[in-house]
Protein backbone atom coordinates (compact mmCIF):
# COMPACT_ATOMS: atom_id res chain seq x y z
CA UNK A 1 0.00 0.00 0.00
CA UNK A 2 2.98 2.34 0.83
CA UNK A 3 4.41 2.16 -2.80
CA UNK A 4 0.76 3.51 -4.06
CA UNK A 5 0.52 7.27 -4.89
CA UNK A 6 -0.76 9.29 -1.84
CA UNK A 7 -3.43 10.12 -3.70
CA UNK A 8 -4.55 6.24 -4.40
CA UNK A 9 -4.12 5.65 -0.90
CA UNK A 10 -6.18 8.41 0.55
CA UNK A 11 -9.09 7.07 -2.41
CA UNK A 12 -8.86 3.61 -0.81
CA UNK A 13 -9.29 4.43 2.97
CA UNK A 14 -11.98 6.61 1.96
CA UNK A 15 -14.19 3.85 0.26
CA UNK A 16 -13.25 1.66 3.15
CA UNK A 17 -14.24 3.65 5.69
CA UNK A 18 -17.47 4.66 4.01
CA UNK A 19 -18.00 0.75 3.67
CA UNK A 20 -17.33 0.10 7.37
CA UNK A 21 -19.06 2.72 8.59
CA UNK A 22 -21.81 1.46 6.99
CA UNK A 23 -21.72 -1.95 7.97
CA UNK A 24 -21.23 -0.52 11.64
CA UNK A 25 -24.46 1.78 11.68
CA UNK A 26 -26.86 0.77 14.05
CA UNK A 27 -29.92 3.12 12.38
CA UNK A 28 -32.72 4.38 14.69
CA UNK A 29 -34.28 2.19 17.60
CA UNK A 30 -37.40 2.09 17.43
CA UNK A 31 -39.85 2.89 20.37
CA UNK A 32 -42.14 0.25 21.07
CA UNK A 33 -44.98 1.68 23.12
CA UNK A 34 -47.91 4.58 22.35
CA UNK A 35 -46.78 8.23 22.62
CA UNK A 36 -49.27 11.07 23.72
CA UNK A 37 -48.92 14.58 22.06
CA UNK A 38 -51.15 17.36 24.34
CA UNK A 39 -50.60 20.82 23.30
CA UNK A 40 -52.80 23.34 25.63
CA UNK A 41 -52.95 27.13 26.18
CA UNK A 42 -51.30 28.25 29.29
CA UNK A 43 -50.57 31.82 31.00
CA UNK A 44 -48.26 32.98 28.68
CA UNK A 45 -47.94 31.01 26.00
CA UNK A 46 -48.38 27.27 24.63
CA UNK A 47 -47.88 24.18 26.66
CA UNK A 48 -46.29 21.13 25.10
CA UNK A 49 -46.08 18.09 26.43
CA UNK A 50 -45.38 14.29 24.73
CA UNK A 51 -45.94 11.67 27.17
CA UNK A 52 -45.85 7.70 26.68
CA UNK A 53 -48.32 4.86 28.18
CA UNK A 54 -46.48 4.81 31.21
CA UNK A 55 -46.85 8.24 32.27
CA UNK A 56 -43.29 9.28 31.57
CA UNK A 57 -42.61 12.58 29.86
CA UNK A 58 -40.74 12.27 27.08
CA UNK A 59 -40.89 16.10 25.72
CA UNK A 60 -41.95 19.19 27.77
CA UNK A 61 -41.96 22.74 26.16
CA UNK A 62 -43.43 26.39 27.19
CA UNK A 63 -43.82 27.92 23.42
CA UNK A 64 -44.16 31.77 23.94
CA UNK A 65 -46.84 32.26 20.98
CA UNK A 66 -48.13 30.72 18.09
CA UNK A 67 -45.80 32.34 15.48
CA UNK A 68 -43.22 29.96 16.95
CA UNK A 69 -45.36 27.14 17.25
CA UNK A 70 -46.25 27.34 13.58
CA UNK A 71 -41.99 27.78 12.53
CA UNK A 72 -41.45 25.13 14.81
CA UNK A 73 -44.24 22.06 14.91
CA UNK A 74 -46.64 23.67 11.66
CA UNK A 75 -49.03 20.30 11.42
CA UNK A 76 -50.09 21.11 15.25
CA UNK A 77 -50.48 24.58 14.82
CA UNK A 78 -52.58 23.79 12.07
CA UNK A 79 -54.96 21.51 13.85
CA UNK A 80 -54.82 24.10 16.77
CA UNK A 81 -55.55 27.32 15.68
CA UNK A 82 -59.06 25.17 13.94
CA UNK A 83 -60.20 25.34 17.13
CA UNK A 84 -61.57 28.34 18.47
CA UNK A 85 -61.66 29.78 20.89
CA UNK A 86 -58.23 27.64 22.04
CA UNK A 87 -58.70 24.41 23.56
CA UNK A 88 -56.62 21.88 24.50
CA UNK A 89 -55.32 19.15 21.92
CA UNK A 90 -54.50 15.52 22.14
CA UNK A 91 -52.85 13.46 19.32
CA UNK A 92 -51.33 10.14 19.03
CA UNK A 93 -47.41 10.35 18.02
CA UNK A 94 -46.69 7.47 15.48
CA UNK A 95 -43.28 6.16 13.95
CA UNK A 96 -41.60 7.48 17.30
CA UNK A 97 -37.93 6.38 17.23
CA UNK A 98 -34.85 7.31 18.72
CA UNK A 99 -31.26 8.19 17.05
CA UNK A 100 -28.21 7.94 19.41
CA UNK A 101 -24.84 9.39 18.41
CA UNK A 102 -21.59 8.76 20.66
CA UNK A 103 -18.22 10.73 19.86
CA UNK A 104 -15.83 10.27 22.89
CA UNK A 105 -16.84 14.05 23.78
CA UNK A 106 -20.54 14.12 24.05
CA UNK A 107 -23.38 12.07 23.44
CA UNK A 108 -27.07 12.94 21.32
CA UNK A 109 -29.98 11.26 21.21
CA UNK A 110 -32.54 12.50 18.20
CA UNK A 111 -36.19 11.74 19.11
CA UNK A 112 -37.78 11.32 15.87
CA UNK A 113 -41.68 11.31 15.71
CA UNK A 114 -44.83 11.57 13.32
CA UNK A 115 -47.49 14.27 14.27
CA UNK A 116 -50.46 13.66 12.23
CA UNK A 117 -48.57 12.64 9.26
CA UNK A 118 -45.39 15.21 9.59
CA UNK A 119 -42.07 14.63 10.75
CA UNK A 120 -40.77 16.08 13.86
CA UNK A 121 -37.04 16.16 15.81
CA UNK A 122 -35.98 16.76 19.06
CA UNK A 123 -32.42 16.75 19.89
CA UNK A 124 -30.58 15.62 23.45
CA UNK A 125 -27.49 16.64 24.55
CA UNK A 126 -24.85 15.94 27.43
CA UNK A 127 -20.94 15.81 27.56
CA UNK A 128 -21.08 12.14 28.55
CA UNK A 129 -23.23 8.96 29.22
CA UNK A 130 -23.73 9.44 33.31
CA UNK A 131 -24.55 13.11 32.41
CA UNK A 132 -27.02 12.54 29.67
CA UNK A 133 -28.46 10.01 32.27
CA UNK A 134 -28.72 12.35 34.71
CA UNK A 135 -29.93 15.18 32.46
CA UNK A 136 -32.56 13.46 30.40
CA UNK A 137 -33.96 10.63 32.86
CA UNK A 138 -36.57 9.79 30.88
CA UNK A 139 -33.95 8.75 27.93
CA UNK A 140 -32.21 6.79 30.68
CA UNK A 141 -33.96 3.04 29.63
CA UNK A 142 -33.23 3.82 26.06
CA UNK A 143 -29.61 5.11 26.53
CA UNK A 144 -28.73 2.17 28.61
CA UNK A 145 -29.80 -0.21 26.03
CA UNK A 146 -29.02 1.31 22.97
CA UNK A 147 -26.07 3.42 23.98
CA UNK A 148 -22.19 2.17 24.29
CA UNK A 149 -22.09 -1.19 21.83
CA UNK A 150 -18.98 -2.61 20.08
CA UNK A 151 -20.63 -0.70 16.93
CA UNK A 152 -20.50 2.48 18.77
CA UNK A 153 -17.49 1.86 20.46
CA UNK A 154 -15.52 1.40 17.17
CA UNK A 155 -17.08 4.77 16.42
CA UNK A 156 -15.59 6.84 18.76
CA UNK A 157 -12.18 5.33 18.36
CA UNK A 158 -12.23 5.81 14.72
CA UNK A 159 -13.46 9.67 15.84
CA UNK A 160 -10.17 9.76 18.35
CA UNK A 161 -8.10 8.54 15.85
CA UNK A 162 -9.46 10.94 12.87
CA UNK A 163 -9.16 13.83 15.92
CA UNK A 164 -5.60 13.16 16.43
CA UNK A 165 -4.75 13.27 12.68
CA UNK A 166 -6.88 16.43 12.69
CA UNK A 167 -4.30 18.16 15.72
CA UNK A 168 -1.41 17.17 13.64
CA UNK A 169 -2.12 19.64 10.96
CA UNK A 170 -3.79 22.30 13.26
CA UNK A 171 -0.39 22.10 14.74
CA UNK A 172 1.21 23.09 11.76
CA UNK A 173 -1.19 25.18 9.94
CA UNK A 174 -0.08 28.75 11.73
CA UNK A 175 3.36 28.35 11.72
CA UNK A 176 3.28 27.18 8.25
CA UNK A 177 0.84 30.34 7.73
CA UNK A 178 2.97 32.79 9.00
CA UNK A 179 6.14 31.43 7.59
CA UNK A 180 4.89 30.84 4.20
CA UNK A 181 3.47 34.65 3.78
CA UNK A 182 5.97 36.06 5.26
CA UNK A 183 8.59 34.39 2.97
CA UNK A 184 6.11 34.65 -0.19
CA UNK A 185 5.83 38.44 0.29
CA UNK A 186 9.08 39.09 1.25
CA UNK A 187 10.43 36.87 -2.14
CA UNK A 188 8.36 39.24 -4.41
CA UNK A 189 10.58 42.69 -4.08
CA UNK A 190 8.57 45.42 -4.11
CA UNK A 191 5.47 46.35 -2.64
CA UNK A 192 3.99 47.33 -5.73
CA UNK A 193 3.65 43.36 -6.87
CA UNK A 194 1.86 42.82 -3.43
CA UNK A 195 -0.40 45.22 -4.36
CA UNK A 196 -0.92 43.70 -7.60
CA UNK A 197 -1.36 40.07 -6.41
CA UNK A 198 -3.89 41.23 -3.72
CA UNK A 199 -5.73 43.18 -6.15
CA UNK A 200 -6.09 39.94 -8.58
CA UNK A 201 -6.58 37.53 -5.75
CA UNK A 202 -9.63 39.07 -4.26
CA UNK A 203 -11.10 39.65 -7.81
CA UNK A 204 -10.70 35.96 -8.54
CA UNK A 205 -12.72 35.02 -5.33
CA UNK A 206 -15.42 38.29 -5.62
CA UNK A 207 -15.89 36.55 -9.30
CA UNK A 208 -16.01 32.53 -8.96
CA UNK A 209 -18.19 33.37 -5.32
CA UNK A 210 -20.82 35.33 -7.67
CA UNK A 211 -20.90 32.21 -10.08
CA UNK A 212 -21.13 29.92 -7.32
CA UNK A 213 -24.19 31.78 -6.10
CA UNK A 214 -25.79 32.28 -9.16
CA UNK A 215 -25.80 28.44 -9.77
CA UNK A 216 -27.33 27.87 -6.36
CA UNK A 217 -30.12 30.27 -7.35
CA UNK A 218 -30.25 28.72 -10.95
CA UNK A 219 -30.24 24.79 -9.30
CA UNK A 220 -33.01 25.47 -6.36
CA UNK A 221 -35.28 27.28 -9.11
CA UNK A 222 -34.96 24.44 -11.36
CA UNK A 223 -35.40 21.36 -8.84
CA UNK A 224 -37.37 23.40 -6.38
CA UNK A 225 -37.21 21.35 -3.61
CA UNK A 226 -38.59 23.17 -1.15
CA UNK A 227 -42.39 23.04 -3.14
CA UNK A 228 -44.56 20.52 -1.29
CA UNK A 229 -41.51 19.94 1.33
CA UNK A 230 -43.16 18.09 4.35
CA UNK A 231 -40.37 19.64 6.65
CA UNK A 232 -39.76 17.98 10.33
CA UNK A 233 -41.14 19.91 13.52
CA UNK A 234 -38.87 20.57 16.66
CA UNK A 235 -36.17 23.31 15.05
CA UNK A 236 -34.56 25.27 17.51
CA UNK A 237 -32.40 28.69 16.56
CA UNK A 238 -28.72 27.17 16.62
CA UNK A 239 -26.63 30.23 15.94
CA UNK A 240 -26.63 33.74 15.17
CA UNK A 241 -29.93 35.08 17.00
CA UNK A 242 -28.70 38.80 17.04
CA UNK A 243 -26.17 38.73 14.11
CA UNK A 244 -26.57 41.42 11.72
CA UNK A 245 -23.81 42.22 8.71
CA UNK A 246 -23.28 45.52 9.85
CA UNK A 247 -22.00 43.68 13.38
CA UNK A 248 -20.08 40.54 11.52
CA UNK A 249 -18.26 43.69 9.00
CA UNK A 250 -17.47 45.10 12.22
CA UNK A 251 -15.85 42.06 13.63
CA UNK A 252 -13.88 41.97 10.56
CA UNK A 253 -12.50 45.18 10.46
CA UNK A 254 -11.59 44.43 13.87
CA UNK A 255 -9.59 40.60 13.25
CA UNK A 256 -7.97 42.71 10.44
CA UNK A 257 -6.15 44.98 12.42
CA UNK A 258 -4.59 43.15 15.43
CA UNK A 259 -3.87 44.95 18.44
CA UNK A 260 -2.26 42.08 20.25
CA UNK A 261 -0.54 40.01 17.47
CA UNK A 262 0.70 37.13 19.86
CA UNK A 263 -2.37 36.56 21.46
CA UNK A 264 -3.90 36.45 18.13
CA UNK A 265 -1.35 33.48 17.11
CA UNK A 266 -2.38 31.84 20.39
CA UNK A 267 -6.26 31.87 19.69
CA UNK A 268 -5.51 31.04 15.71
CA UNK A 269 -7.32 34.13 14.48
CA UNK A 270 -6.60 33.73 10.72
CA UNK A 271 -7.41 36.28 9.41
CA UNK A 272 -5.08 38.79 11.97
CA UNK A 273 -2.62 36.50 11.35
CA UNK A 274 -2.29 36.80 7.65
CA UNK A 275 -2.91 40.80 7.94
CA UNK A 276 0.23 41.04 10.67
CA UNK A 277 2.28 37.99 8.40
CA UNK A 278 1.63 40.03 5.08
CA UNK A 279 2.65 43.46 7.19
CA UNK A 280 6.10 41.85 8.31
CA UNK A 281 7.05 40.65 4.85
CA UNK A 282 6.24 43.91 3.33
CA UNK A 283 8.36 45.76 5.85
CA UNK A 284 11.38 42.88 5.22
CA UNK A 285 11.52 44.55 2.15
CA UNK A 286 11.15 47.52 3.10
CA UNK A 287 14.29 47.53 5.17
CA UNK A 288 16.14 45.76 2.61
CA UNK A 289 19.94 45.89 3.21
CA UNK A 290 21.71 43.09 5.56
CA UNK A 291 18.84 42.69 8.68
CA UNK A 292 16.31 42.07 5.66
CA UNK A 293 18.11 39.74 3.95
CA UNK A 294 18.62 38.06 7.37
CA UNK A 295 15.17 38.36 7.97
CA UNK A 296 14.28 36.77 4.61
CA UNK A 297 16.78 33.93 5.01
CA UNK A 298 15.13 33.68 8.70
CA UNK A 299 11.75 32.69 7.54
CA UNK A 300 12.99 30.77 4.43
CA UNK A 301 14.57 28.36 6.32
CA UNK A 302 11.60 28.11 9.28
CA UNK A 303 9.35 27.37 6.45
CA UNK A 304 11.76 24.69 4.95
CA UNK A 305 11.30 23.19 8.31
CA UNK A 306 7.43 23.74 8.67
CA UNK A 307 7.12 21.91 5.02
CA UNK A 308 9.33 18.76 6.21
CA UNK A 309 6.97 18.40 8.65
CA UNK A 310 4.31 18.89 7.02
CA UNK A 311 5.13 16.24 4.51
CA UNK A 312 6.13 13.73 7.90
CA UNK A 313 2.59 14.45 9.31
CA UNK A 314 0.31 13.94 5.40
CA UNK A 315 1.84 10.36 5.02
CA UNK A 316 -0.49 9.65 7.67
CA UNK A 317 -3.92 11.29 5.62
CA UNK A 318 -4.88 7.95 4.26
CA UNK A 319 -5.24 6.69 8.43
CA UNK A 320 -7.09 9.78 9.36
CA UNK A 321 -9.38 10.09 6.13
CA UNK A 322 -10.21 6.18 6.99
CA UNK A 323 -11.10 6.98 10.82
CA UNK A 324 -13.25 10.09 9.48
CA UNK A 325 -14.68 8.28 7.42
CA UNK A 326 -15.97 5.24 9.68
CA UNK A 327 -17.05 7.93 12.30
CA UNK A 328 -19.35 9.77 9.62
CA UNK A 329 -20.82 7.00 8.02
CA UNK A 330 -21.51 5.23 11.26
CA UNK A 331 -23.24 7.97 13.07
CA UNK A 332 -25.47 9.49 10.76
CA UNK A 333 -29.55 8.81 11.05
CA UNK A 334 -30.52 7.77 7.64
CA UNK A 335 -34.23 8.72 8.32
CA UNK A 336 -33.54 12.04 8.21
CA UNK A 337 -31.81 11.83 4.65
CA UNK A 338 -34.92 10.51 3.32
CA UNK A 339 -36.93 13.35 4.49
CA UNK A 340 -34.36 16.23 3.25
CA UNK A 341 -33.53 14.22 0.11
CA UNK A 342 -34.41 16.99 -2.31
CA UNK A 343 -32.94 19.57 -0.13
CA UNK A 344 -29.58 17.57 -0.07
CA UNK A 345 -29.99 16.67 -3.88
CA UNK A 346 -30.31 20.26 -5.03
CA UNK A 347 -27.33 21.51 -2.94
CA UNK A 348 -24.70 18.62 -4.38
CA UNK A 349 -26.07 19.07 -7.89
CA UNK A 350 -25.12 22.92 -7.12
CA UNK A 351 -21.79 22.15 -5.71
CA UNK A 352 -21.36 19.71 -8.54
CA UNK A 353 -21.88 22.39 -11.73
CA UNK A 354 -19.81 24.56 -9.94
CA UNK A 355 -17.05 22.09 -9.38
CA UNK A 356 -17.09 20.26 -12.17
CA UNK A 357 -18.12 23.12 -14.82
CA UNK A 358 -17.21 26.41 -13.74
CA UNK A 359 -14.18 25.81 -12.32
CA UNK A 360 -12.84 23.47 -15.23
CA UNK A 361 -13.78 26.56 -17.41
CA UNK A 362 -11.81 28.82 -15.86
CA UNK A 363 -8.37 26.59 -15.15
CA UNK A 364 -8.61 26.23 -18.64
CA UNK A 365 -9.63 29.04 -20.51
CA UNK A 366 -7.92 31.28 -17.84
CA UNK A 367 -4.76 29.54 -16.34
CA UNK A 368 -4.56 27.50 -19.42
CA UNK A 369 -4.09 24.32 -17.55
CA UNK A 370 -5.36 20.77 -17.66
CA UNK A 371 -8.92 20.25 -15.72
CA UNK A 372 -8.42 16.93 -14.96
CA UNK A 373 -4.88 16.66 -14.62
CA UNK A 374 -4.92 19.47 -12.16
CA UNK A 375 -7.41 17.76 -10.37
CA UNK A 376 -5.43 14.93 -10.21
CA UNK A 377 -3.07 16.32 -9.03
CA UNK A 378 -5.13 18.24 -6.18
CA UNK A 379 -6.64 15.00 -5.09
CA UNK A 380 -4.77 14.18 -1.55
CA UNK A 381 -5.84 17.67 -0.53
CA UNK A 382 -9.42 17.35 -1.90
CA UNK A 383 -10.04 13.92 -0.43
CA UNK A 384 -9.11 14.90 3.17
CA UNK A 385 -11.00 18.35 2.64
CA UNK A 386 -13.83 15.70 2.12
CA UNK A 387 -13.30 13.72 4.85
CA UNK A 388 -12.02 16.16 7.53
CA UNK A 389 -14.81 18.98 6.57
CA UNK A 390 -12.44 21.75 7.17
CA UNK A 391 -10.73 23.90 5.32
CA UNK A 392 -7.78 25.83 7.76
CA UNK A 393 -6.97 21.96 9.01
CA UNK A 394 -6.05 20.88 5.34
CA UNK A 395 -4.31 23.96 4.45
CA UNK A 396 -0.93 22.48 4.69
CA UNK A 397 -1.74 19.27 2.54
CA UNK A 398 -3.41 21.80 0.15
CA UNK A 399 -0.17 23.47 -0.68
CA UNK A 400 1.93 20.94 -0.40
CA UNK A 401 0.13 19.25 -3.06
CA UNK A 402 -0.45 22.59 -5.02
CA UNK A 403 3.33 23.53 -5.09
CA UNK A 404 4.35 19.67 -5.50
CA UNK A 405 2.30 18.21 -7.53
CA UNK A 406 0.71 20.88 -9.52
CA UNK A 407 3.76 23.34 -9.66
CA UNK A 408 2.70 26.62 -9.30
CA UNK A 409 4.97 29.08 -7.45
CA UNK A 410 5.41 29.16 -3.94
CA UNK A 411 5.47 33.03 -4.04
CA UNK A 412 1.52 32.52 -5.40
CA UNK A 413 0.73 29.58 -3.18
CA UNK A 414 1.81 31.12 0.01
CA UNK A 415 0.18 34.12 -0.60
CA UNK A 416 -3.42 32.84 -2.43
CA UNK A 417 -4.20 29.94 -0.33
CA UNK A 418 -3.76 31.45 3.30
CA UNK A 419 -6.05 34.05 2.35
CA UNK A 420 -8.46 31.72 0.59
CA UNK A 421 -8.76 29.25 3.48
CA UNK A 422 -10.58 32.52 5.43
CA UNK A 423 -12.34 34.71 2.83
CA UNK A 424 -12.97 32.75 -0.54
CA UNK A 425 -16.58 30.69 0.52
CA UNK A 426 -17.35 29.35 -2.87
CA UNK A 427 -19.22 26.22 -1.11
CA UNK A 428 -20.43 27.77 1.66
CA UNK A 429 -21.79 30.88 0.08
CA UNK A 430 -23.60 28.42 -2.48
CA UNK A 431 -25.23 26.10 0.35
CA UNK A 432 -26.54 28.88 1.95
CA UNK A 433 -28.17 30.39 -0.89
CA UNK A 434 -29.72 26.83 -1.71
CA UNK A 435 -30.74 26.16 2.27
CA UNK A 436 -32.72 29.47 2.48
CA UNK A 437 -34.44 29.26 -0.73
CA UNK A 438 -35.26 25.90 0.51
CA UNK A 439 -36.59 26.97 3.70
CA UNK A 440 -38.64 30.05 1.64
CA UNK A 441 -40.66 27.46 -0.43
CA UNK A 442 -41.20 25.23 2.19
CA UNK A 443 -43.07 27.83 4.11
CA UNK A 444 -44.42 30.18 1.50
CA UNK A 445 -43.73 28.93 -2.02
CA UNK A 446 -42.12 30.26 -4.46
CA UNK A 447 -40.35 33.80 -4.01
CA UNK A 448 -40.01 36.45 -6.40
CA UNK A 449 -37.26 37.70 -8.22
CA UNK A 450 -36.07 40.73 -6.41
CA UNK A 451 -36.22 38.75 -3.23
CA UNK A 452 -33.91 36.20 -4.67
CA UNK A 453 -31.69 38.72 -5.60
CA UNK A 454 -31.82 40.06 -1.93
CA UNK A 455 -30.84 36.42 -0.71
CA UNK A 456 -28.22 36.11 -3.15
CA UNK A 457 -26.56 39.61 -2.41
CA UNK A 458 -27.18 39.08 1.64
CA UNK A 459 -25.00 35.21 1.28
CA UNK A 460 -22.21 37.17 -0.77
CA UNK A 461 -21.37 39.85 1.33
CA UNK A 462 -21.98 37.28 4.83
CA UNK A 463 -19.52 35.14 2.67
CA UNK A 464 -16.77 37.66 3.19
CA UNK A 465 -18.43 39.20 6.67
CA UNK A 466 -18.31 35.85 8.34
CA UNK A 467 -14.90 35.42 7.43
CA UNK A 468 -12.96 33.88 10.51
CA UNK A 469 -16.12 33.55 12.75
CA UNK A 470 -16.48 30.15 14.09
CA UNK A 471 -19.26 28.15 12.57
CA UNK A 472 -19.52 30.68 10.30
CA UNK A 473 -21.82 28.94 7.96
CA UNK A 474 -24.11 28.88 10.67
CA UNK A 475 -23.73 32.75 11.30
CA UNK A 476 -23.98 33.28 7.71
CA UNK A 477 -27.26 31.55 7.84
CA UNK A 478 -28.79 33.61 10.56
CA UNK A 479 -27.87 36.53 8.71
CA UNK A 480 -29.71 35.59 5.54
CA UNK A 481 -32.83 34.01 7.17
CA UNK A 482 -32.87 37.55 8.99
CA UNK A 483 -33.20 39.03 5.68
CA UNK A 484 -35.03 37.12 3.67
CA UNK A 485 -38.02 37.55 7.11
CA UNK A 486 -37.58 33.74 6.96
CA UNK A 487 -38.05 31.97 11.24
CA UNK A 488 -34.71 31.02 12.74
CA UNK A 489 -36.03 27.60 14.31
CA UNK A 490 -35.21 26.50 10.22
CA UNK A 491 -31.73 26.18 11.00
CA UNK A 492 -32.24 23.43 13.73
CA UNK A 493 -34.25 21.62 11.01
CA UNK A 494 -31.69 21.31 8.45
CA UNK A 495 -28.74 21.09 10.59
CA UNK A 496 -29.39 16.96 10.75
CA UNK A 497 -27.80 17.11 7.59
CA UNK A 498 -24.79 18.95 7.44
CA UNK A 499 -22.21 16.93 8.31
CA UNK A 500 -22.47 15.06 5.11
CA UNK A 501 -23.58 19.18 3.19
CA UNK A 502 -20.08 20.73 5.13
CA UNK A 503 -17.89 17.67 3.97
CA UNK A 504 -19.11 18.67 0.02
CA UNK A 505 -18.76 22.54 0.44
CA UNK A 506 -15.29 22.52 2.29
CA UNK A 507 -13.90 20.07 -1.13
CA UNK A 508 -15.57 22.61 -3.37
CA UNK A 509 -13.88 25.50 -0.66
CA UNK A 510 -10.89 23.80 -1.33
CA UNK A 511 -10.45 23.13 -4.88
CA UNK A 512 -11.64 26.78 -5.65
CA UNK A 513 -8.69 28.49 -3.81
CA UNK A 514 -6.37 25.80 -5.45
CA UNK A 515 -8.12 26.55 -8.63
CA UNK A 516 -7.24 30.81 -7.56
CA UNK A 517 -3.68 29.54 -6.98
CA UNK A 518 -3.55 28.32 -10.63
CA UNK A 519 -5.33 31.30 -12.31
CA UNK A 520 -2.81 33.71 -10.19
CA UNK A 521 0.21 31.61 -11.19
CA UNK A 522 -0.35 32.15 -14.60
CA UNK A 523 -1.41 36.13 -13.97
CA UNK A 524 1.56 36.45 -12.60
CA UNK A 525 3.43 35.20 -15.18
CA UNK A 526 5.53 32.55 -13.24
CA UNK A 527 4.83 30.10 -15.88
CA UNK A 528 7.67 26.83 -15.77
CA UNK A 529 9.23 28.84 -12.92
CA UNK A 530 7.85 27.77 -9.97
CA UNK A 531 9.59 26.04 -6.62
CA UNK A 532 7.35 23.16 -6.61
CA UNK A 533 9.27 20.20 -7.25
CA UNK A 534 6.06 18.28 -9.54
CA UNK A 535 6.00 20.57 -12.75
CA UNK A 536 3.16 22.26 -13.83
CA UNK A 537 0.31 19.57 -15.69
CA UNK A 538 -0.76 22.03 -18.59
Amino acid sequence: MSRLPLHFQILIALVIGTAVGLLLNPGDVAIEREIEVVLKPVDGGISLVETDARGTVLVEESIPDEKTLENRFSKLHELFVSKTPREELRLKVTDPRAHIVEDGNSVTLNYLRHHNGSSAVTRYKADSGDEFIEKFPQWAETYREHGGGTARRIAVIAKAIGDLFLRLLKMITIPLIVTSLVTGVAGLGNASRLGSMFGKTLGYYFVTSVLAISTGLLMVNLIRPGIGANLPGGGETVAGEDESLAKVFGGLIDKVIPTNPIQSLASGDFLSIISFSILVGVFIVLVGGEGGEILRKLFKASFDVMMRMTMAIIKLAPIGVLAFMVFATATQGLEIFKTLAWYMLAVFMALMVHACVVLPLILKFVAKRKPLEFAQAMSPALMTAFSTASSNATLPLTMTSVENRAGVSNKVSSFVLPLGATVNMDGTALYEVVAVLFIAQAYGGDMSLATQLLIAITALAASVGAAGIPHAGLVMMAIVLQAAKLPLEAQGIIIAVDRVLDMCRTTVNVWSDSCGCAVLDRLEGNGEDSTGGGGAPR
